[in-house]
């Protein structure tokens, strides 16, 4: 580190004269390389942090700087987190404050089944990145949905990686029009946050390669993340930034990645093994990174080749950067037209879970039960959060759509959120890993909701639940209803269908609740999920039917939370104080502590509706499920195959009175081959319509490779398509096809794959 901080001060003072040193080019990397010491190649490949004398943090809440060579001509990279949104402090040292804007998360991007969605989004936040001084935004999040109570499954996109992995591309595709980076993360396998530093995800290199790494192989066919970053956990015994077998032979060789692999923000491990591995750079920074990696090279455990090799790819990513072009950063993002974009995105992905005869709603006198009625939860804790200027309500949404609400609720709700928020963070209650802890809900008596329904023509009640980094959701009190929002629901249907007015149930949630056993009562419910800053707009917007619902479920809504395959195989009943408690304390990490310090993928390839499906399980809400106020009819399918790929196409007609947008998805059943198992259907691609009239049609078409069909023999390391008869079914949910096909694949075919990452 000393060696460090003399070369930035060398540095700073040979760039104040004419240098003899080459001036990074983008032409002329290797030269830069072949100039440099490895004292400053070491000091290039980690992190820039507070370590350092002299130091320059940048903006309040920076993720994370490059080194700085002046003498070179590089420049320190600025990293800011996060998928969301561009998360910074926004009170700043200065006595100013910033703000950027808080965009739909994820899970509600994936739930537009939409990839023009998805790439508005990131355009989006690349263009507040640039804006505020970033080089590389540290998103995408992209791992699969394996348990609904991950606490970053709201950061991520779906329990399936087809789509997971080009909703993925899309929102690269878009952030990156503007010219800042993206980091897709976190490869791989990274499925819990309890003891993510160390936990060991154990899985067949079968479900490895169809499902957890199938994502991001997805994603970089369809797009050139600038970075990709390693996760902290192990896979399979071994550490993932550590791993030859995933970080060279999976992603670069198989995936052909060319780009930079970024640490996630860890301290020192084994360097010259994740130097060997892939890795290239090491973040946040550890104080003795640099001092190891020079060690290694004098004893020999370190190859010259694998430091030059790194340091040429940070210099890679150092010239693309605004940094590197001398952008000046405004600090003055489009905040008012950004928030537009928010309210139009977010409609989209809000799915329609029940509709009797209720919505659309017209302008009436509504009762709003549940707090996050009145204090919306826009998106989740951790390196997602973002601080934004204001937050569209949702009482304020329906008074400003002309709907009445009921003023005794109005100033019972207000002043409760009100010293919720000072109880919670004054008496030290809730411990969130950045960010905002969620309101409890407020119990509310018999007697209020009477009195509330003799002066209202419906009810409205919205349940919330956030989540986030370093902490996974729990079974008791999460999952399941706790047993006042039970009653509130219980209790308000009764009164107001007594009276016979409508209810209506807004879930303003992070990922999946429990509804099998309440979702009877309510006459609607739209799942809303963290719909960004402009959440009660769109959420209006959607239950007026000034925008006609067309998100679809992104994963599977089971019956009972036990029913999910490898449902015992997750820390659902682990309990922490603090979110960063939730790293194993040192004493126990050596404990062989089953899903703590490791979690066996028993449930292998079958996840979400792959086993639902397969299994014949029933579930409360299917994957790619979703009502809307129109109706769709289907026809003229067919599908074939032109050289080594597969085409489809089918016809989606508007057979309804309103305007409305239809998902579709490409669902295949393959022929058994050579494999004990298979999946029953498998999603290969999707598509959705523009927004279509009464009467209106519109053909999609879809394209994917061949190789798509194939399943992974772990015995011969290699992809195989099976020979047979393949059924090709059309629609949104996985169990209902509206209409299907047959395509006939006369010959097996085979595909090599690196063998890596076998289990231990």
């Amino acid at each position: 580190m000393k060696k460090c901080f003399l070369l930035l001060v060398g540095g700073l003072a040979a760039a104040a004269v004419l240098s003899a040193q080459p001036r990074l080019r983008e032409d002329n990397i290797p030269e830069i390389i072949r100039a440099m010491s490895p004292e400053e190649k070491a000091c290039l490949v980690v992190g820039y942090n507070n370590a350092y004398a002299g130091y320059d943090p940048g903006l309040p809440g920076t993720a994370g700087l490059t080194f700085p060579m002046p003498e070179y001509g590089i420049p320190s990279i600025v990293m800011m987190d996060g998928p969301s949104g561009v998360r910074l402090e926004s009170d700043w040292h200065d006595g100013t404050s910033h703000f950027t804007t808080c965009f739909p998360t994820g899970l509600l991007t994936a739930a537009s089944w939409d990839r023009t969605v998805a790439a508005r989004v990131g355009q989006g936040i690349g263009e507040e990145a640039l804006d505020m001084g970033a080089d590389v935004l540290l998103g995408p999040g992209m791992n699969l949905l394996r348990n609904p109570l991950n606490g970053r499954n709201f950061e991520y996109f779906s329990e399936d990686p087809v789509l997971s992995g080009r909703i993925a591309a899309a929102y690269i595709n878009g952030l990156q029009s503007v010219g800042v980076g993206t980091s897709a993360k976190h490869f791989a396998a990274n499925s819990q946050e309890t003891n993510r530093l160390d936990g060991d995800s154990r899985m067949s290199t079968r479900a490895l390669r169809e499902l957890y790494t199938r994502g991001f192989e997805i994603c970089l066919r369809e797009s050139e993340p600038w970075t990709v970053m390693a996760s902290y956990n192990l896979l399979n015994g071994e550490y993932t930034q550590e791993s030859y077998g995933l970080l060279t032979q999976i992603l670069r060789k198989d995936f052909g990645y060319q780009g930079l692999v970024v640490t996630d923000w860890t301290g020192k491990r084994n360097t010259p093994k994740q130097l060997h591995a892939g890795t290239d750079l090491f973040m946040g920074g550890a104080r003795n990174q640099t001092d190891h990696i020079l060690v290694s090279l004098g004893d020999g455990t370190l190859e010259m080749a694998d430091l030059d090799r790194a340091a040429a790819q940070v210099l890679k990513l150092i010239v693309k950067t605004p940094a590197f072009r001398g952008h000046k950063a405004s600090l003055q993002p489009d905040l008012e037209g950004h928030a537009a974009l928010v309210r139009a995105t977010a409609a989209e992905g809000m799915v329609l879970l029940k509709n009797q005869s209720t919505l659309p709603l017209s302008p009436c006198r509504a009762a709003l039960f549940g707090v996050h009625s009145y204090d919306l939860i826009p998106g989740g804790n951790g390196a997602a959060y973002v601080s934004c200027r204001g937050l569209s309500q949702l009482d304020d949404a329906l008074r400003e759509a002309g709907f009445g609400t009921d003023a005794d609720l109005d100033r019972l709700y207000a002043g409760y959120a009100a010293f919720a928020d000072a109880d919670i963070a004054l008496n030290h209650k809730v411990h969130v890993h950045v960010g905002k802890a969620q309101t409890p809900e407020l119990e509310i008596t018999r007697g209020l909701i009477e009195s509330a329904e003799k002066r209202s023509d419906m009810a409205m009640i919205t349940l919330g639940r956030t989540s986030g980094e370093a902490r996974d959701r729990i079974l008791n009190r999460d999952f399941l209803l706790q047993e006042n929002e039970v009653l509130l629901v219980e209790n308000v249907c009764e009164v107001f269908h007594a009276a016979g007015k409508k209810v209506v149930v807004v879930l303003n949630i992070c990922g999946p609740v429990e509804t099998a056993s309440w979702s009877y009562l309510p006459d609607a419910i739209l799942c809303a999920w963290l719909p960004g800053e402009e959440g009660g707009h769109s959420i209006v917007d959607v239950l007026t039917g000034a925008v006609n619902p067309s998100g679809r479920l992104p994963m599977t809504f089971p019956l009972d939370y036990f029913d999910i395959a490898g449902a015992e195989d997750f820390p659902y009943n682990f309990i922490s104080g603090k979110a960063n408690e939730s790293v194993v304390h040192p004493e126990r990490r050596a404990l062989p502590l089953k899903n703590l310090a490791y979690t066996d993928y028993t449930e292998d390839i079958f996840v979400g509706y792959r086993h639902f499906l397969t299994a014949g399980r029933e579930v409360a809400y299917p994957f790619g499920f979703g009502l809307s106020y129109t109706s769709f009819a289907y026809s003229d399918a067919s599908v074939r195959v032109q050289g080594d790929r597969v085409l489809a196409s089918v016809t989606v007609t508007n057979t309804g009175s309103v305007a409305g947008k239809e998902a579709v998805g490409v669902y295949v059943s393959a022929p058994l081959g050579s494999f004990a198992e298979k999946p029953e259907r498998e999603l290969k691609d999707f598509a959705k319509t523009r927004l279509l009239a009464p009467g209106e049609c519109e053909t999609l078409s879809f394209s994917f490779p061949v190789r798509d069909l194939a399943s992974f023999r772990s015995d011969l390391s290699r992809w195989e398509v099976a020979k047979g008869q393949y059924r090709v079914c059309f629609g949104a949910e996985a169990g209902r096809a509206q209409t299907e096909r047959t395509l006939t694949i006369s010959r097996g075919r085979n595909y090599g794959a690196e063998r890596a990452c076998e289990p231990r």
